[in-house]
């Protein structure tokens, strides 16, 4: 039926600080380098909640599913139409005691006057009021009905009926139109004509709606009659939606009853509205309602079990009952991801407060941009990120790591940046030292001086002030990162920590060095080269072992034809366990067997014959357990570090920019 704006004034906690996708992605991103499954990452996060970069916590879907849930069992016994209905009963059958007390004593009366005549006339007239009683039907509807055909001998009686009446007529039309008690307090003949004549204009416009046909009257002449009743509407669709969601509110209400209590309410509001003659017009306009939001449900059954209130209030509760339903089934979802649009912010603001909807709309502002900004893609059901988003990652990961590497005391304290000349000029600069080239740049060298002496001219230059531009080397190198993928790294929890590693260093080595040359080889019981672009989503190799062999001699096949240096940086926690057969079948033993580890050393002196280095960073292994990683190093001669998997990527990032700048 169209859009509906909702705008509201500035108020307390907009303040809330801005979330967006790039924060989603980044907290999603450790979750999903472990599973490898982006929908399980995003569903964990939206579930579970999680608390900003900010220090602001945003409530996950289960806790709004939560308040979701107390909030319906509360308004469940915040009314009950039959305890209402009951309540009138009550009332009528106390007009009627009223009203009899008042025949018998008015009869006690004449008899005592000693005036048979008066008696006589008087006996008359209770016989015939207690037989026109007598007659009246029982079903509650229809007997009010009859009373007000009824006149009264007892003018307390009659007062208190003609009040239940005004009551009734208020609360009947408070069910079905959302209105103040002041708007529809004591309906007078005029007032409900004009509710008839905006019934069946309504109608009108439905019926030429769905036609196809011009409306008339105009919806502009429409409100400027009846724009009373509907307090907000902007559009015709958004009057239908008012009035179908108060409909169906009522229709809810009904539903809650048992049959036979329908039945007597049912009977009691056509009594009323058919009092009112707006029965016909009412009855159009909720099936019009019916067929132009067949989506509403129309045939909800809430359970109203509380005490008293209005009808009116039942309907309320049906209303925002009905919001609670549709807001539990969304918040319910299986797939978070998938149900997270579809929340309505307004049914979340009516009923969980302002607190909540705020939260809400952060993360459907925060998912929309995975999407909107290319983070993220659908292939089919599935959910991926797209080469973008693994960018992304990979420059999140490389923040995260050089942040590491600056707050460490030991790692990278014995790198030194260059001011060789030869390279592509960097965008940094540092102190100059006696004995380095003298680029002067000439911009921070002048601030420096400035700062020194203040402001004015000539402006005065000393050693400290000087500062030379730095320079990136020109040499050309190639780079493999073999991660192991065996059963171990996942059980271990060491997998995550080396495919962050690896897209940070894939990054760094795309944006920093696009000259150089740099591939992945993930290997367990065989190797095989994985695109960059597919590690986040990498899993482990159920197949047993740990096929160092064929990774080493996959990684010089693919630098073949690469010129410079040449390296590769094995990520393994535990020894060779595979090898390839002559058949080229692999062979798996555990503990490994002799020939695994002689063909392994073997493929590793044919890396050292083609000048590739090979650098191995052992996860949580103990020297004297696996000595040969280290065997590695004294035939290659590259490094062996080891590190546990907290300390992995500011090692590797350590030792690759370190060895890959000039001195």
């Amino acid at each position: 039926m169209g859009a509906r704006y909702n705008f509201r004034q500035w108020g307390d906690g907009d303040d809330f600080s801005e979330f967006d996708a790039d924060e989603l992605l980044r907290l999603i991103t450790d979750e999903y380098l472990e599973t490898g499954d982006l929908a399980e990452a995003i569903e964990r996060l939206l579930t579970d909640g999680f608390t900003t970069k900010d220090g602001d916590r945003i409530e996950g879907l289960r806790k709004l599913l939560e308040e979701t849930r107390a909030k319906r069992r509360e308004l469940e016994q915040q009314a009950n139409p039959d305890d209402t209905m009951s309540e009138y009963r009550d009332r009528l059958a106390e007009i009627e005691q009223m009203e009899g007390e008042a025949l018998q004593e008015l009869l006690q009366d004449a008899e005592d006057s000693d005036d048979e005549r008066r008696a006589e006339v008087t006996r008359d007239l209770v016989n015939q009021k207690s037989i026109q009683r007598d007659l009246m039907p029982d079903a509650f509807g229809e007997r009010i009905g009859a009373y007000q055909h009824y006149d009264f001998v007892s003018s307390e009686a009659r007062e208190e009926f003609e009040a239940m009446m005004e009551e009734l007529r208020e609360d009947v039309l408070n069910t079905y139109f959302e209105a103040n008690k002041e708007f529809f307090g004591n309906p007078d003949p005029e007032k409900l004509a004009e509710m008839r004549e905006m019934m069946d204009a309504l109608s009108t416009m439905i019926e030429q709606d769905r036609r196809g046909e011009d409306l008339d009257p105009s919806f502009e002449n429409f409100m400027d009659r009846f724009g009373d009743y509907f307090p907000g509407a902007e559009n015709l669709q958004d009057v239908i939606q008012m009035m179908a969601e108060r409909a169906a509110a009522a229709e809810a209400m009904f539903n809650s009853l048992s049959p036979e209590q329908q039945r007597e309410l049912r009977g009691l509001f056509n009594q009323m509205m058919g009092d009112m003659n707006l029965d016909f017009s009412l009855s159009r306009l909720v099936s019009n309602l019916q067929q132009a939001m067949p989506d509403l449900d129309w045939n909800g059954r809430p359970r109203l079990r509380g005490e008293g209130g209005s009808f009116s209030d039942a309907a309320d509760a049906a209303k925002q009952l009905a919001d609670l339903k549709r807001l539990e089934d969304v918040l319910g979802n299986s797939n978070p991801a998938d149900g997270l649009p579809e929340v309505d912010i307004e049914a979340v603001r009516r009923n969980l407060g302002p607190d909540a909807a705020r939260q809400i709309e952060k993360l459907q502002k925060a998912l929309k941009g995975l999407k909107d900004q290319g983070l993220v893609d659908r292939n089919g059901r599935r959910m991926e990120l797209t080469a973008k988003g693994v960018r992304k990652i990979g420059q999140q990961a490389l923040k995260d790591l050089f942040a590491q590497l600056r707050n460490s005391p030991t790692l990278g304290a014995h790198r030194e940046p260059t001011v060789a000349r030869g390279g592509d000029r960097e965008e940094t600069s540092k102190p100059w030292e006696p004995g380095e080239p003298f680029n002067l740049h000439l911009g921070k060298t002048l601030r420096n001086a400035v700062f020194r002496n203040g402001p004015g001219t000539p402006v005065r230059l000393l050693p400290e002030d000087f500062e030379v531009e730095e320079f990136e080397s020109t040499r050309r190198s190639a780079t493999v990162f073999a991660i192991d993928l065996s059963l171990s790294m996942a059980m271990r929890g060491n997998l995550a920590p080396a495919k962050k590693m690896t897209l940070a260093l894939t990054q760094l080595i795309r944006s920093k060095f696009p000259r150089d040359f740099v591939a992945v080889v993930g290997f367990g019981e065989l190797a095989h080269e994985i695109r960059v672009e597919d590690i986040p989503a990498l899993t482990i190799d159920y197949n047993y072992g740990t096929n160092l062999q064929h990774a080493l001699a996959l990684s010089r096949h693919l630098m073949r034809n690469e010129k410079g240096e040449r390296q590769i940086v094995v990520v393994t926690d535990g020894e060779p366990t595979a090898h390839l057969m002559a058949n080229g079948e692999p062979f798996f033993s555990w503990p490994p067997v002799a020939e695994t580890l002689q063909l392994t050393m073997a493929e590793v002196l044919r890396c050292t014959k083609a000048g590739i280095t090979i650098n191995t960073f052992a996860l949580d292994i103990e020297r004297s357990q696996f000595p040969f990683v280290e065997q590695i190093s004294r035939v290659n001669g590259g490094r062996t570090f080891y590190s546990s998997v907290d300390e992995l990527g500011t090692y590797v990032l350590d030792d690759f920019v370190k060895n890959r700048r000039i001195s």
